[in-house]
């Protein structure tokens, strides 16, 4: 049945190249629709397509026609209003295929469900550009379908990463989309993006976060706020240890690195066995390790990574060499889904002097055109009553606004950062959603620090995590 991201395919050049690599990143059913070739040249690219799909254990299903879905055994057929009869489709093709019918109300749903349809396809949920739409019930009234009709709910029409939540939160079993995956520059990473949404529907823990750092002895940052800020926001944490630290809130008196040959077996013993939604870094320590990384990371398939380029200690100790920053800007870099710089850090990586919103701006387009898909330029650094962040998607810039709060109870405070942004990419937040939810977080954990030691306390993992639970149920 129908349970997933559903893709539907469109008539543009180099459709079975940009299916693949959609298939490659969870899509779970695959409808073909093409209404302009002829049935010979159909014929032909539907084939290419079900052998894409048996490949990967993915379900392939014809859009309306019925002798073509019946000539190479299609999985299944989806019909139109008016356009098929689930009875005639199910003599054809089999008592196993699925049949799907198209509807935009209450009465057309409990009609196709009496008919024996295997599935309904309802919206639109907003308008779209691929196809004028007539009827837009949207998200509430799926969701009154929702408790009326057993069988699953395929959503369509003018969905997106970030309108996506709505419709899964009232109810959708699966979401079909055509140009938000097949239009876009990289249909891998957009297809994984709307794959990870239905990790919201999950039961806790939700989500899988696996974080690839140092530790720190002190407990505030690296490793140790990686496993709390995961473990106390809902999801499963697993770790990927690259190097040892003797830390406190005073500073850094010792790394000791571990060899690269060990973070590749540490990397493959969970890759091997744990399903791993969001990748997460922070201390890499050395040029060996980063490639190490960045070799695992192309084995074990197309993971979002969510890259923080820690550099240097609170207390000023340089944790990573010059050669390590330019494999790192090299070689994983590119690969990254988002980047968390601060400040300091941005610098580095791009050169740019940064003084205010401005150079922030202008570093995080540098850090774009280095090869970062998104970029999360922390302002924290700078001056001024308000700590202001940059989220630059490649077209949009978004900004993210928190009190600054005047405390030296900071230790950890990136690492939790983003940390908490990987977090919620994993639980099934889109990544503006997700940014905006980590930043109170981060905040809240600055505001309630209580100081610990003698030098740059850590902040409050705890009661931040608290108040945004809390938050949560009561809006629940």
């Amino acid at each position: 049945m129908p349970k997933g991201l559903y893709l539907i395919t469109d008539h543009n050049d180099q459709l079975l190249e940009r299916v693949a690599k959609a298939l490659s990143a969870g899509v779970t059913c695959l409808q073909y629709r093409n209404k302009v070739k002829n049935y010979t040249s159909r014929l032909a690219e539907a084939r290419e397509l079900q052998r894409l799909c048996f490949g990967r254990g993915v379900t392939f299903i014809v859009n309306d026609d019925l002798t073509l879905a019946a000539e190479i055994r299609a999985d299944g057929i989806h019909f139109g209003q008016d356009d098929g009869s689930v009875a005639v489709a199910r003599q054809a093709l089999g008592p196993e295929a699925l049949v799907g019918i198209s509807t935009h109300s209450l009465e057309e749903a409990l009609r196709a469900e009496e008919e024996g349809a295997d599935y309904i396809g309802f919206g639109a949920m907003y308008p779209s550009e691929s196809k004028d739409v007539r009827y837009l019930p949207g998200p509430a009234a799926l969701a009154k379908i929702r408790a009326r009709v057993r069988i699953p709910i395929v959503a369509i029409g003018g969905i997106t990463r970030d309108n996506a939540p709505a419709v899964l939160d009232a109810g959708a079993d699966a979401i079909a989309v055509i140009s938000s995956v097949l239009a876009s520059p990289d249909p891998e990473l957009a297809a994984l993006e709307f794959a990870l949404l239905f990790n919201r529907t999950l039961p806790a823990p939700r989500g899988t976060v696996l974080t690839v750092a140092g530790s720190d002895s002190g407990g505030g940052a690296g490793i140790q706020a990686d496993l709390k800020t995961a473990t106390l926001l809902g999801s499963y944490a697993a770790s990927v240890i690259t190097a040892l630290t003797a830390q406190n809130t005073r500073g850094v008196s010792a790394i000791h690195g571990v060899p690269a040959s060990f973070v590749a077996e540490q990397l493959d013993a969970v890759f091997r066995d744990i399903p791993v939604d969001v990748v997460k870094t922070g201390m890499l320590f050395s040029t060996e390790i980063i490639e190490v990384l960045v070799e695992k990371l192309a084995c074990y398939g197309k993971r979002m990574l969510v890259l923080d380029p820690v550099m240097i200690a609170k207390g000023g100790s340089s944790l990573i060499d010059e050669a390590a920053v330019a494999k790192l800007l090299e070689k994983l870099l590119p690969s990254a889904y988002l980047i968390t710089p601060n400040v300091p850090e941005a610098e580095v990586l791009t050169g740019v002097t940064i003084r205010d919103e401005d150079d922030m701006e202008l570093a995080a387009r540098e850090l774009h055109h280095l090869g970062a898909r998104n970029v999360l330029l922390k302002g924290g650094h700078l001056s001024g009553p308000e700590a202001t962040d940059i989220l630059f998607e490649g077209k949009t810039v978004r900004r993210f606004v928190s009190q600054r709060f005047a405390t030296n109870n900071t230790h950890g405070t990136g690492c939790t950062y983003a940390s908490a942004i990987a977090t919620f990419l994993a639980q099934g937040e889109p990544l503006p959603l997700a940014v905006a939810r980590a930043k109170e977080f981060v905040s809240e954990a600055i505001r309630r620090a209580v100081p610990l030691g003698q030098g740059h306390g850590p902040v409050n993992h705890f009661l931040a995590a608290k108040k945004q639970l809390d938050r949560l149920k009561t809006e629940g």
